[in-house]
């Protein structure tokens, strides 16, 4: 007899974790154009403005660095500092 829909016959499903086909192969497949274009890919970030360059890599550092759980004061002191002073605090500079 048929199965019902949604129904696979495993009745514990997917282990807790485990990413399904498509995406554990959609991440291989990206890992593969990433590696085999790394050197066009640093030299593009080059070609950029200091700016538009720090602006990709803070959107890229988000999926490399665990964010870190911050007090109210301390977020409410980020949203108030400028470009500039974010970026010296990235780079561990003082803040004036």
């Amino acid at each position: 007899m048929g199965q019902l829909k949604g129904h696979t016959g495993n009745p514990n499903g997917r282990p807790k974790g485990t990413p399904n086909k498509i995406t554990q192969t959609l991440r291989e497949w990206l890992s593969e154009v990433i590696d085999g274009n790394r050197e066009q890919m640093v030299a593009d970030l080059k070609a950029l403005e200091p700016k538009e360059r720090l602006q990709i890599l803070e959107r890229l550092m988000q999926y490399i660095i665990p964010k870190r759980v911050h007090n109210d004061e301390q977020i409410q002191a980020q949203q108030t500092l400028s470009f500039e002073d974010y970026v010296k605090m990235l780079r561990g500079e003082k803040i004036e």
